[in-house]
């Protein structure tokens, strides 16, 4: 069936609420009015308030208490209203989330999923516009995911409301609204296991979130009218990361560029090019070449923000460059 990506979040949400009674969302707005980008509509209804809770502005707050409610037996899902905001709570998440299990000796854990929008908003500027990834999945005990397709983000929160760690989902602000065709009955989708959304031969790029849909896919439609065979390649997972995939798609084409929107320092892309060259260093016939966000704040307006993403002409000079051409 088709749905939005919104909407097939709200499923995942209500079929895992339905399914095991400890689980409950918690977050700015997400009750009384369904969510800041609707993605709980009509939850609060289904499931009362007891286990649709809007919390006060915050983040440390909310976030503290959901880590408590983990670790004590219960599921909690945060809703933050965006990443941004997040870094109000990274001391929670980083000193007790992540580190709880290891600093108990394993007696305690804390299965919480948290989750909301990341990356350019659409003339939101540079508070309001980060694609934070790195931030987390540069911590020990942190599992990251980040769906491009409204199929993978159901898949993905379902596995992340299961899993017996925290997970990080980040869900770009701009495909909320974007449908695609979503599996009837129970979807999950592995945490930690990438997939080839188009087979290639020539040019392996490395994608995950937003960016695949927005520029990824359709750089290789392009490219492919020039003969240039790409395969794309969507993490979906960032920590942990799924090599096997990733090395096996580079030892075939011999060639990889990443696409990521966030910052070129210290980011996601730069674990993948040191991953690459020192486990398929053999296999290049070129450089490893990133295609990120500018090194530079996110601008307010709207011809700013599209320059400062990355886009279609930027992925194909990437490509051609790969490919000597």
């Amino acid at each position: 069936m088709e749905l939005s990506y919104r909407e097939a979040l709200n499923q995942a949400l209500a079929e895992e609420m339905e399914r095991d009674g400890r689980v409950f969302l918690m977050g700015e707005e997400v009750a009384r009015y369904n969510g800041a980008y609707k993605v709980s509509q009509g939850l609060l209804d289904r499931f009362g308030s007891a286990r649709v809770v809007d919390a006060p502005i915050s983040e440390a707050g909310f976030a503290g208490l959901g880590i408590g409610a983990a670790m004590t037996g219960l599921r909690p899902v945060i809703e933050m209203m965006t990443w941004n905001f997040a870094i109000l709570a990274l001391d929670q998440i980083m000193n007790n989330a992540a580190k709880i299990r290891h600093m108990s000796g394993g007696q305690l854990r804390c299965p919480i999923v948290i989750r909301g929008p990341s990356g350019a908003g659409g003339r939101l500027s540079s508070q309001h516009s980060q694609a934070l990834e790195a931030q987390y999945a540069h911590v020990p005990g942190l599992k990251v995911v980040a769906a491009a397709t409204p199929a993978d983000a159901k898949g993905l929160l379902k596995s992340a409301i299961r899993d017996e760690n925290p997970v990080m989902m980040f869900e770009a602000e701009l495909l909320y609204g974007a449908k695609g065709e979503v599996p009837e009955g129970e979807h999950l989708v592995p945490i930690g296991k990438a997939d080839i959304k188009r087979p290639g031969s020539q040019v392996t790029v490395l994608t995950w979130g937003r960016m695949l849909t927005a520029c990824v896919l359709p750089a290789a439609e392009a490219l492919a009218k020039e003969g240039i065979d790409v395969e794309v390649v969507d993490l979906r997972s960032l920590r942990p990361l799924d090599e096997e995939t990733i090395l096996a798609s580079v030892n075939k084409t011999n060639r990889a560029v990443i696409v990521e929107e966030a910052w070129p320092f210290a980011s996601v892309g730069a674990s993948l090019v040191d991953l690459i060259q020192s486990k398929a260093f053999d296999a290049l016939d070129a450089p490893v070449t990133r295609v990120n966000g500018l090194d530079i704040n996110m601008a307010y307006a709207a011809n700013l923000e599209r320059a400062t993403s990355p886009s279609v002409e930027r992925i194909v000079e990437a490509v051609h460059h790969v490919l000597y051409r």
